[in-house]
């Protein structure tokens, strides 16, 4: 029995520079416990090399997949049905979305080494998330992927680089007190 091909699958991994950091983070720790003598410089190395390599890792390996009618980001798992508008952000506007324009209550999964972003819309009202931005060196192919999902309904919302709005809270319910 042959899988059903995944429309897209990314891992975030990390920038090969950081493996480099992580190497010379365990020739310092090999640096410090050489008073210690050679065995335990060499413990240092090793287990400083080692321990940077697994946060490296841990970091890099994040995962956004479309996967039965789901969007997994990370630990979230979001059904299609629940999504909305998606837009691609180049390089500005997601330092903007990643910046000033960040809603705290917004889902994000951040990745500073990728510089370009996908921001899909919340559409179940029964969510207070009103987005999720998603850090990913293809937001192009993602969009695609949401709108190429055969449980997506209306796969014509996914896939627009529609433009951000301004502020969002215009038509939503106000926050304020009731009288």
């Amino acid at each position: 029995m042959v899988a059903p091909e995944q429309p897209y699958d990314e891992r975030l991994t990390a920038p090969r520079s950081w493996w480099l950091i992580a190497a010379l983070i365990g020739l310092a720790a090999g640096l410090l416990m050489l008073p210690l003598g050679t065995l335990p410089m060499l413990g240092g190395l090793v287990a400083g090399a080692a321990l940077a390599a697994v946060l490296v890792s841990s970091y890099g390996s994040v995962r956004i997949r479309v996967v039965a009618g789901s969007l997994v980001a990370g630990d979230a798992r979001i059904p299609l049905s629940a999504l909305g508008a998606a837009h691609v952000l180049d390089r500005e506007e997601a330092f903007a979305w990643r910046t000033h324009k960040a809603d705290p209550r917004a889902h994000m999964l951040l990745r500073s080494y990728i510089p370009t972003a996908l921001r899909v819309e919340v559409s179940d009202p029964d969510d207070p998330t009103p987005y999720v931005y998603l850090s990913t060196r293809s937001p192009r192919r993602l969009a695609d992927a949401l709108a190429s999902s055969p449980s997506s309904e209306g796969s014509e919302r996914y896939g627009k680089t529609a433009e951000p709005e301004e502020s969002s809270d215009a038509a939503g319910p106000s926050t304020g007190p009731t009288a």
